[in-house]
């Protein structure tokens, strides 16, 4: 990245420690700027929190390391690559699947067992999972490199002959749903292929067919763990921006950002830090509604209303006694039919009534991560943004999950808790400002993908601009390491604009 000559020491305040605002703030400081990141808790990460409680380590938000190539991709920029901070451990199986009948399935990196394993659900499958996968990794190829790392904020952009030499083939408007019924009858098939969309924030029915592209991910490149979980990679990144010369401030809550390109203040409730540029990592809804005056803000509160946002979560972190047998470190539980689930977060919300969940358990695979003789793992239910989870819903529900952990899997947990704390809507809103305690951000309905998402610059205040997942290309960490990429190009392009005079 070639930056002017004026950007030398020209001081910018990325506000938020999340991925998108930690990669800005390496991109921005390997290209001479003088970089301070702020955040409002007490440690960086954003939603890649961790929680430590009585010799037990729990990843609080992300911990799925997939798409490695991205992780490489961003290192290389900096000429390090990731095993210069952190060490990878593949997984097989990926990932175990329980459905509530009582089948169950490993899906391993060995594509060929898993297509005679698809096989046996419907004749004529395995060849279908090839050609899938096959398309699966042809979208990946021309996704990537045509709209995920090429920036494409504007509808302009699109009208470009590349691009559509590119885009012929790609499925943009059809939905996953269809896509995938295409090539498997089985509802259970389907759900193999469609589960990655939850780390979109989306359904099969609301999102693009695209985003077939994830089964590439999950088939064609694995599924990783970072030892020690995902807060080493956060790790790594700060080591890395500490190394070009960022400086991090936590505990800084900010309440207002004011002024403009060359002249800003970002405010917390007891200090400020004057910037000459400011990028936002926060909620975006969050900093428009909240951290700027009115006449700053690009979009009133109907637009942010209108928006469709990822699902929140029920989380439960648990430290238990005894190992865990009957769990991969990755374990879906699903019912044969995920219809309702889906419906009781974006049509009618309500919490589900027969949920498809998620385990993590790392202590499958880091025995760093809890006591001698104990397991750590955590489940987590997708539900809609919103809902109001107070105690009495929150023990109910806990209760009523373990009771299908156990009854599903046969891995009962609840006389083996020793360590145990919940995190659900209310705690995604008041920790990380995120508006309706969405745990994502932004899905990625047709309506919220590529330009049609909010953008990197604002255009109602000069010297502001905006990373992470509400941003392009999207939810999930690879996604925010690209977002951090687009938008310090995007201030280095103005810069460079503005300053004509370059190396």
């Amino acid at each position: 990245m070639t930056a002017p000559t004026s950007v030398q020491n020209r001081s910018v305040c990325v506000v938020g420690g999340g991925f998108g605002g930690l990669a800005t703030a390496c991109y921005l400081a390997d290209a001479g700027f003088d970089v301070t990141v702020v955040e409002k808790t007490d440690q960086l990460g954003g939603r890649a929190s961790t929680l430590e409680r009585d010799g037990f380590t729990f990843d609080m938000g992300p911990s799925w390391y997939l798409m490695p190539d991205v992780f490489e991709r961003f290192f290389a920029a900096f000429d390090r690559t990731p095993t210069d901070y952190y060490d990878l451990t593949h997984l097989d199986p990926h990932y175990r699947i329980f459905w509530k009948d009582g089948e169950r399935m490993d899906v391993t990196e060995d594509v060929e067992a898993t297509k005679r394993t698809f096989e046996r659900y419907e004749t004529g499958a395995g060849d279908a999972l090839e050609r899938y996968l096959a398309k699966a990794a042809e979208t990946y190829e021309i996704g990537m490199e045509h709209f995920v790392y090429t920036d494409r904020p504007r509808f302009r952009d699109y009208v470009d002959v590349d691009v559509l030499r590119n885009a012929n083939g790609l499925s943009f408007l059809g939905s996953m749903e269809d896509h995938v019924a295409e090539y498997f009858e089985h509802p259970k098939l389907r759900q193999v292929v469609q589960y990655s969309l939850v780390f979109l924030g989306g359904s099969p029915t609301n999102t693009p067919a695209l985003y077939n592209l994830m089964s590439h991910v999950d088939f064609g490149l694995g599924v990783h763990y970072p030892d020690g979980g995902m807060g080493t990679v956060v790790d790594a990144l700060v080591e890395l921006g500490t190394e070009l010369g960022v400086d991090y401030r936590t505990g800084f809550e900010v309440s207002a950002i004011d002024g403009g390109r060359g002249s800003f203040t970002v405010h917390d409730h007891a200090d400020s830090i004057e910037a000459e540029l400011v990028v936002s990592d926060a909620d975006y809804a969050h900093t428009e509604q909240q951290l700027l005056a009115v006449d700053d803000r690009q979009y009133d509160a109907e637009y942010w209303h209108e928006r469709t946002y990822a699902p929140s979560a029920f989380l439960c972190y648990l430290g238990v006694e005894g190992d865990l047998d009957e769990l991969a470190h990755h374990t879906l539980v699903l019912p044969t039919a995920w219809d309702g689930h889906f419906q009781q977060i974006f049509d009618q919300p309500a919490w589900p009534d027969d949920p498809a969940y998620y385990l993590c358990a790392p202590s499958k695979t880091d025995d760093t991560v809890a006591p001698d003789g104990h397991s750590s793992c955590f489940l987590l239910v997708p539900i809609a943004p919103g809902l109001p989870d107070g105690p009495a819903v929150r023990d109910s529900y806990r209760d009523q999950i373990l009771a299908d952990v156990a009854a599903n899997t046969g891995e009962d947990l609840r006389d083996r808790i020793v360590v145990e704390e919940t995190f659900s809507v209310s705690d995604f809103a008041a920790r990380y400002n995120s508006r309706e305690g969405t745990a994502l951000g932004l899905a990625h309905t047709l309506r919220q993908t590529g330009p049609l998402r909010p953008g990197h610059r604002s255009s109602a205040l000069d010297g502001l601009y905006f990373t992470g997942s509400y941003t392009t290309p999207g939810i999930g960490v690879p996604m925010c390491l690209i977002s951090g990429e687009h938008t310090a190009a995007a201030v280095i392009e103005d810069e460079r604009a503005r300053k004509p005079h370059v190396v």
